[in-house]
């Protein structure tokens, strides 16, 4: 559990969702089965909480009244909505073992971010498990705020693909150091960063798309092409041709070259109709 919270604000992040177990609404603390309010917050309510998921039972403070008659609390308004789901959450990565977080926690936390997902994970590895959890964490109006722009990805296809999530999900995007600096929502002004990251996707693709071309011609020119390479190569056709012409079975001569039956079958009926063998 994040020490630096204490009861109420920890309340506070609980009572932003309806409890599964007792049905207590938003705003209004979780209740006992005898019709009070409860002593401590049910477990599925917090859980998904990740600055609260691995602590003990988180209390009801004494200013909901634990033990008392249970009255549902006032229904947050749009107003108290915006301002609890206004939060930033951070994310800092380094790549390698050896570079220190610390500095960018630091800055993190001197932005005001309420939750801090920290990860050391090398370029080659497919999946961010933190920066994945640092999305589940944001609610709407929610902002993900990194200390430069290079920590958002370790390239550009995981940099635009980050941008990319963010604004499908109408989350800001704050960048506290760099000529980027400055925070960007998909829905406001900002949106102008989220539109270039789009159009360096097209980009992107149509450069792999092109290299993809030129590829093939440059293969093509050289003789290779591309495809499946033949099951049977041309010596091992002519093998086949000379025993199927001494009336050897087809099994017999599959199972000398070490193909299958089908395979072999294909290749001779090719060869046969004067098509190059499959």
């Amino acid at each position: 559990m994040d020490g630096d919270l204490d009861e109420i604000a920890r309340a506070e992040l609980v009572e932003r969702e309806p409890c599964p177990r007792c049905g207590a609404p938003p705003g209004s603390p979780c209740r006992a089965n005898s019709g009070v309010v409860a002593v401590d917050y049910h477990t599925g309510r917090y859980s998904k909480i990740p600055a609260l998921r691995s602590g003990p039972a988180i209390r009801i403070p004494a200013a909901r009244g634990p033990g008392r008659t249970w009255h549902p609390g006032p229904e947050p308004t749009p107003s108290e909505t915006t301002a609890r789901t206004g939060d930033r959450i951070g994310y800092a990565r380094v790549s390698s073992k050896g570079q220190d977080l610390d500095g960018q926690v630091r800055m993190l936390k001197a932005a005001g971010c309420i939750r801090i997902h920290v990860e050391k994970i090398g370029t080659r590895e497919k999946i961010r498990p933190e920066y994945n959890t640092a999305l589940a964490d944001l609610r709407p109006a929610d902002t993900l705020t990194v200390t430069m722009l290079d920590r958002l990805g370790r390239n550009m296809v995981e940099l635009i693909t980050s941008a990319q999530q963010l604004a499908e999900r109408d989350h800001r995007l704050e960048i506290l150091t760099g000529p980027l600096a400055g925070v960007y929502d998909p829905r406001g002004g900002g949106k102008v960063l989220f539109v270039m990251f789009a159009a360096m996707a097209e980009v992107e693709r149509e450069f792999i798309h092109e290299r993809t071309l030129i590829g093939l011609d440059t293969a093509a020119a050289n003789g290779k092409h591309g495809g499946r390479p033949p099951a049977l190569d041309a010596d091992q056709l002519a093998i086949a041709l000379r025993r199927r012409d001494a009336d050897e079975p087809i099994t017999a001569i599959a199972k000398h070259l070490g193909v299958g039956r089908s395979t072999l079958y294909r290749a001779l009926a090719a060869h046969d109709e004067g098509q190059e063998p499959l």
